[in-house]
């Protein structure tokens, strides 16, 4: 009996194991065996996800990036050494003979004046702390800064100040700037005093200061005849400029491959400050494929010297063209006393039929309009009375009225006179541009304009002999409105290098010019000029045009170039002290 219970009990429990392991078995095949299709679509999902997070993570890590440059800014800082290539050749930068481009870069660079230029090109002191007038008008009297050195170590006092102008007005010297100094009494009542007695007031004489000053104990032993032959002028100069010479190197066989490389170094105790670069390389090519081979293939920072951007500039990612608007006016002066052009009638009808700015639209660059003796902006500038141009109408009716007649041919006649001059200019793309715009212009009321292209050293001696019926040229004007060496009637006369190229005769212009010169007070300068804008306007003696520019050319960017007008080429330097070629991203803190 108890045998049978127990095994009742044992066939109970193995009938009860084997429903747990069928159960078991159907389980397993159930949430196992028969979900493993279902892997695929889990990997696919498992993946998605994994794909998002990765991304996920790349995107955080690329705005911490992104977020990093955002709060940082791009900072110049000191260093570098800066190659400029200039075309021209080296001949003399002695300041008080330097003409040539190459020569007046290297002078500003090496040289001093007693005033000079800002980065906005607003005159200021220099080797100079300031300067006062007496009550006459004729008594500057200048005060040099403190404690002032050559870039040789040795003091610079008034003694060098004198010694620089008694040279430049000394005519066997020969000096290019004698005439603007004749007449002028310098001294000097103490060792940072210099005093300069004019013979009449002369409103505009402090920009004549920006001359720069030469050392007295290196030169003042030489003879003025033997002063522009001096080796200083051309190997270690001395001076107290940003930057000092350092060397020179040569190369070159013949005058169209010659090359030369001036090194500067910056002079620690220039009175602006010590430049922030660390070398100034002045390279001078004689020939402009060399120049420009040397820019394309990244050996110089910057280019000067060019009258256009070439195309091989153009196709280089990192070239960046500054156009530096000179204070200068580019006119066609028309030659007042020419048989044909003396009539007044027919000076306005051309002024009437030009259209500037169809001429500036052409050009390749902005620029600013010149539609009188001023510049726009200037003291004394009056809009009132600019030029009226680009009316036909008008031009058309004052030539009937004055008895020309269009013939068949489509040129106007005044009897058997044919309306027609000739228009010399220089050779240049841009010239040649202008020109034939002009041409056009003045062929739609009956003018027979004939062009003429010289090359630039005979059109200079064709300006200086006003040997032309009209020219086409530039001439500097810069930030004072004494235009007294363009207009008035005392300078016209090509024997004494007059520079009145329209040879323009009008009393009551040339008295208000020299009443407008000395007087100091702005407001009653302003007031004299009037009669001279308006009489430029009623006789119409020239066509004003634009400014034209200087291109200068760079290699990436120059921290501290200015692109404000300039006076001169030169004047590219104005702020050179500053320049910065090397640069670094500085993190804002906020």
């Amino acid at each position: 009996m108890r045998y049978q219970n127990i095994r009742r009990v044992f066939l109970r429990r193995r009938v009860r194991a084997l429903k747990l392991s069928e159960l078991a078995t159907q389980s397993i095949e159930k949430n196992f065996f028969n979900r493993f299709e279902h892997l695929l679509a889990v990997r696919r999902f498992l993946s998605v996800w994994v794909l998002f997070w990765t991304m996920l993570g790349l995107i955080t890590v690329w705005q911490l990036v992104s977020l990093t440059h955002y709060f940082q800014t791009v900072q110049p800082v000191p260093g570098g050494i800066y190659n400029e290539g200039i075309l021209g050749t080296l001949s003399n930068v002695n300041p008080i003979y330097a003409t040539g481009e190459v020569d007046t870069s290297l002078s500003q660079l090496l040289f001093a004046g007693l005033m000079g230029y800002d980065s906005n090109n607003q005159l200021i002191g220099v080797l100079a702390s300031g300067y006062s007038v007496d009550s006459s008008g004729t008594l500057y009297t200048v005060k040099l800064r403190p404690n002032l050195r050559w870039q040789d170590g040795q003091p610079l006092t008034a003694a060098d100040v004198v010694f620089t102008f008694k040279t430049l007005q000394n005519p066997e010297a020969e000096s290019p700037f004698y005439s603007s100094w004749q007449d002028i009494v310098v001294s000097s009542p103490s060792p940072l005093t210099i005093q300069f007695k004019l013979p009449n007031p002369l409103a505009s004489f402090p920009y004549n200061l920006t001359v720069g000053i030469i050392p007295k104990h290196i030169l003042g032993n030489l003879q003025p005849t033997d002063m522009r032959a001096a080796t200083f002028n051309t190997y270690n100069p001395i001076g107290a400029g940003p930057f000092s010479w350092h060397a020179i190197e040569v190369s070159g066989n013949t005058p169209q491959n010659a090359a030369e490389q001036i090194s500067l170094l910056p002079f620690k105790d220039y009175v602006l400050g010590k430049p922030k670069l660390t070398e100034f390389i002045v390279h001078a090519y004689a020939d402009q494929n060399q120049l420009l081979a040397a820019f394309s293939s990244g050996q110089l920072s910057g280019l000067a010297g060019l009258e256009r951007v070439p195309k091989i500039i153009t196709k280089i990612p990192s070239a960046q063209v500054h156009s530096l608007i000179l204070t200068a006016g580019t006119y066609v002066f028309f030659k007042t006393q020419n048989s044909l052009l003396a009539d007044a009638t027919i000076r306005k009808a051309l002024v009437a039929a030009a259209n500037p700015n169809a001429i500036m639209n052409k050009l390749g660059y902005a620029t600013i309009p010149v539609n009188e003796p001023l510049l726009y902006g200037q003291l004394a500038f009056n809009p009132k009375y600019a030029q009226v141009t680009n009316d036909l109408l008008q031009a058309k009716a004052l030539l009937n009225a004055d008895g020309w007649v269009v013939g068949k041919d489509g040129y106007a006649y005044k009897g058997s006179q044919q309306l027609s001059f000739s228009l010399v200019t220089t050779d240049t793309p841009e010239n040649r541009l202008v020109v034939g715009l002009l041409v056009k212009q003045w062929r739609q009321i009956g003018a027979n304009v004939v062009p003429s292209f010289e090359p630039a050293a005979t059109f200079s001696t064709t300006l200086a002999d006003h040997n032309y019926d009209a020219t086409l040229d530039g001439i500097s004007i810069g930030n004072d409105p004494d235009v007294f060496v363009y207009w008035d009637s005392s300078q016209y006369d090509p024997r004494s290098s007059g520079l009145n190229l329209s040879e323009y005769n009008s009393s009551s212009a040339s008295s208000s010019l020299e009443e407008g010169r000395t007087r100091l007070d702005p407001a009653l300068r302003t007031i004299k000029y009037q009669p001279f804008l308006a009489a430029w306007q009623k006789d119409a003696p020239a066509l004003g045009l634009y400014q034209p520019r200087e291109i200068y050319i760079t290699n990436g960017p120059v921290f501290g170039l200015s692109n404000s007008e300039i006076n001169a080429q030169q004047n590219r330097f104005n702020n050179v002290a500053n320049w910065e070629i090397l640069s670094t991203g500085v993190t804002n803190r906020h």
